[in-house]
């Protein structure tokens, strides 16, 4: 297997040295949203007006605000009075996030399929990061939840890749290496095209470096926490970590036993919020 990983490996890297390797873009109602963000000037009307264009995004945000994630003491029944609630910044970062959706998908029925599920396990990290930051206060909710969706967008190019590519579609075992060695280089110039801050650039590479020394708790510790609590059932190596190992549980103050009460509690708070990525 190890030569077949390392042909596809150099493959992928030439292509994309070339210019010849698809690098998503965001989609153009995440562009306006990002635009009018930027734009100091900017009002809940004129975002309102950008998000109202998709019905389906609309409506994702005010289930958002009608999740007992944010407890709103009133239901919430249209976009205004939605973004009003979560606020110009919380309202970007979730709005760009959720519309990212539309680029986990895929014409080949076996690439969608695995698109899909990593849509899924990006919703369910981002969703216990984004509970995790509220928890510990180590960066706003709503960076976490933005932090959590883009940290394995590498992958997409690599999928992208494979549509053209039917052996690899057929050696699951090999496309899983591929994606576990470069999504992380990818997701990292991904980010970096996209002009996202340098905060969230680092992510996709440094989420798995368990023994990293930051000065403080920060988006690469919630994520990484978050993937870990995610994997907490399954056979994969993020599931047969020690807890008691990883610093960045210390760093954020939250218990390394997965059996205590407060991750217990962590857990329920994002079950409601994975409902947002259904």
């Amino acid at each position: 297997m190890s030569s077949l990983v390392d042909t596809v490996n150099q493959d992928i890297l030439d292509a994309l040295n070339s210019d010849q390797l698809f690098l998503p873009s965001l989609p153009e109602v995440a562009l306006q949203i990002r635009s009018t963000a930027e734009n100091p000037d900017a009002t809940i009307k004129d975002l309102v007006d950008i998000i109202s264009q998709d019905s389906a995004l609309s409506a994702r945000i005010i289930r958002v605000v009608n999740s007992p994630l944010l407890r709103a003491p009133q239901e919430v029944r249209d976009l205004a009075m939605a973004i009003s609630r979560l606020g110009m910044n919380y309202s970007c970062n979730l709005a760009i996030g959720l519309a990212m959706e539309q680029m986990f998908r895929a014409s080949n029925p076996q690439i969608d399929q695995r698109l899909r599920q990593l849509w899924r396990l990006t919703g369910d990290v981002s969703a216990l990061a984004s509970v995790l930051a509220r928890h510990t206060g180590a960066a706003s909710a709503d960076e976490a939840l933005l932090a959590g969706l883009i940290h394995r967008l590498g992958a997409l190019p690599i999928l992208s890749y494979t549509e053209s590519h039917p052996e690899l579609i057929a050696d699951d075992a090999t496309l899983t290496h591929v994606i576990d060695q470069l999504h992380g280089s990818l997701g990292q110039i991904i980010l970096q095209s996209w002009d996202f801050p340098s905060s969230f650039c680092g992510i996709p590479i440094e989420y798995r470096q368990f023994d990293r020394q930051p000065a403080q708790s920060d988006l690469v510790d919630l994520v990484m926490v978050a993937n870990l609590m995610a994997h907490n059932d399954g056979n994969s190596g993020w599931s047969n970590k020690d807890w008691h190992t990883i610093a960045a549980f210390n760093r954020l103050d939250i218990p390394a036993d997965r059996d205590d009460e407060i991750i217990s509690q962590l857990y329920q708070l994002a079950a409601s919020a994975r409902a947002i990525f259904a």
